[in-house]
C-alpha cells in the first residue's frame, strides 16, 4: 500500500449511493457503547444464567482480550495490506483500509459500520460456542472489549496530539506504520505481535 500518499486533512467520497456512503461513516462512540453493552450482558449471563465461576469468567475474558490482539494483527497485516495484484483486490483493500491510509485524520472512518461488526460478532460467538461451549459467554466479551480498546486507541492516535508520557509509544508506533513503514508496525492496540513475528519498525 505504499502508493497511498496520506493527506493531513480532509476526506473523500467512496460511494455515489448516499445510503452506502452514510454506512461508511461511524462515530466512535457508537461501537464503544454497543460492544460495552453486549459484553456486560454476556458476562451477566455467564455468571447468573450459565453458572460459570468468577475465576473462569476472568480467565476466559483475558483470553478473549489477548486473542483479539492476534486477530487484529493478522487482519491488519494479511487482509488490509494484502498484495494488490488484481483490480478486485485493489478495490477491496482501498475500500477496507486504503482510504484510511489516504485520509488518516478522517475521524468518521476509524471504525467498521456497527451493523457489520455486530454481525461479525455473532458469527464469532457461534464459532466460540461450538469450540468452547459455555465458556464462549465469557470469552467473547473479552474479544469484544479488545475490539473496543483497539477502536479507542486508534481513535486517540489519529484524533489527538501525542501525550508527553509513556503512552506516546502508541502514537509513535502507529505513526511509523502510516507515514514511514507501511509494511511494518501492524499492531495498533499492542505491539506484542510485531515483536513476536518480527515486524517491529526498522530503526
Amino acid at each position: 500500500m505504499e502508493k497511498h500518499q496520506p493527506k493531513t486533512t480532509g476526506t473523500t467520497r467512496m460511494f455515489k449511493n448516499p445510503i452506502l456512503e452514510k454506512l461508511t461513516r461511524t462515530h466512535i462512540s457508537l461501537p464503544l457503547v454497543v460492544f460495552s453493552t453486549i459484553s456486560s450482558y454476556l458476562i451477566y449471563r455467564a455468571l447468573a444464567v450459565v453458572g460459570l465461576t468468577p475465576l473462569t469468567v476472568a480467565f476466559a475474558f483475558l483470553g478473549g482480550l489477548l486473542f483479539f490482539t492476534l486477530i487484529e494483527y493478522m487482519m491488519h497485516r494479511f487482509v488490509f495490506h494484502m498484495k494488490e495484484d488484481t483490480p478486485v483486490k485493489e478495490k477491496i483493500v482501498y475500500t477496507m483500509h486504503g482510504v484510511h491510509h489516504d485520509y488518516p485524520r478522517d475521524k468518521d472512518r476509524l471504525a467498521m459500520p456497527v451493523p457489520v461488526s455486530v454481525a461479525m460478532s455473532f458469527v464469532f460467538f457461534l464459532i466460540y460456542r461450538f469450540v468452547m461451549g459455555d465458556i464462549a459467554y465469557a470469552f467473547l466479551p473479552g474479544f469484544l472489549m479488545g475490539y473496543a480498546s483497539y477502536l479507542w486507541v486508534h481513535y486517540m492516535v489519529h484524533a489527538f496530539q501525542p501525550p508527553k508520557n509513556a503512552l506516546k509509544i502508541w502514537w509513535v508506533h502507529h505513526g511509523i506504520h502510516h507515514y514511514k513503514q507501511p509494511d511494518r508496525a501492524f499492531g495498533v492496540s499492542s505491539p506484542i505481535w510485531d515483536l513476536i513475528f518480527g515486524t517491529m519498525p526498522k530503526r
